[in-house]
């Protein structure tokens, strides 16, 4: 095997440089950080579903519409996270080192909360929660596609992370 040699640290971050060199290309952005930021979205009856299609406001000012992951799903602008949430998403752009072993593995979507993919599309990352022993109930779950997700409640309710 050609990468029989190599650190698994190494192969993580050049795994994750040519992911997101793909999706540069693909999505026609210029970087990790050039997505923008949304508007805050209204919820319906406290029950965490969106009432729409959120607009976010494109580098030229013009509002667009939210990536096609977001359409109709309550959404996060990755600012308004808290603060481990964000330090979890700056490890994910990094690409570690991270706190629990548990990270970055497959995230099954058992609770079918996340648009149906193939196994192995999800991978989770554990969020920090102050005050907690454990790992908590906080995570954010990536996909294949770009797509970053938010859960406070282990996996009951997700937001789509807007960056």
């Amino acid at each position: 095997m050609i990468f029989r040699n190599v650190p698994r640290s190494l192969l993580r971050v050049l795994g994750a440089v040519f992911l997101c060199a793909a999706l540069v290309g693909a999505a026609g952005c210029s970087g990790k950080n050039s997505a923008p930021a949304a508007t805050t979205t209204s919820t319906s009856a406290g029950t965490g579903a969106s009432t729409g299609v959120e607009a976010v406001p494109s580098r030229s000012g013009a509002p667009t519409a939210a990536p096609g992951w977001a359409k109709g799903r309550a959404t996060v602008r990755a600012a308004a996270l808290p603060q481990q949430a964000r330090d979890v998403l700056a490890l994910i752009d990094k690409g570690g080192p991270y706190q629990y072993r548990q990270d970055g593995t497959v995230f099954g979507n058992f609770e079918k909360a996340l648009p149906q993919q193939k196994r192995g599309y999800y991978h989770e990352f554990t969020v920090k929660t102050p005050g907690e022993r454990d790992r908590g109930a906080r995570r954010i779950v990536t996909g294949q596609g770009g797509e970053f997700f938010y859960t406070d409640d282990h996996y009951e309710t997700f937001k789509a992370v807007l960056r």
